[in-house]
């Protein structure tokens, strides 16, 4: 076994959120949104305010395009996304959130304010503004797509 004080920072930042993830999930699964999984939420997460292009959303998630099209085809048949036209190309077809998406993403959004909110107790609220801050700061250098 690894002393905690061993654990690498990724690993550190990795358990609570799988920890935050599974309280998402359980209540999803509660809700009624039973269908839904964690390889979805991925590509789901990726879809932008006015939908995204499949390309685009299999390279945010670093899957395949194979990969990205199989999992928006099985969140279309269960009604959490849609495709569409793409006003700036005849040619290419838009990824949109559906209404059963925006439903669901009312289900976790209320378990991640939870979470937050058992987060900031246990941490303190000065410790919590931290950990946001430096978070923050880590993504202008960790996440290209920011």
């Amino acid at each position: 076994m690894v002393a905690e004080s061993e654990l690498n920072t990724g690993l550190l930042l990795f358990i609570p959120y799988r920890a935050l993830e599974n309280r998402i999930f359980a209540a999803l699964r509660q809700a009624g949104f039973d269908d839904f999984t964690p390889a979805q939420a991925r590509v789901m997460q990726r879809i932008g305010p006015n939908g995204t292009r499949l390309t685009d959303l299999a390279e945010q998630a670093q899957v395949t395009k194979q990969t990205a099209g199989f999992l928006v085809d099985q969140m279309e048949k269960a009604g959490y996304v849609k495709r569409i036209p793409d006003p700036t190309d005849k040619r290419a077809r838009l990824v949109c959130g559906a209404e059963r998406a925006y439903a669901a993403k009312t289900v976790a959004d209320a378990v991640v304010a939870e979470v937050e909110k058992e987060w900031e107790a246990h941490l303190g609220k000065r410790r919590m503004t931290q950990l946001r801050q430096a978070l923050t700061l880590l993504r202008e250098i960790t996440d290209p797509y920011a």
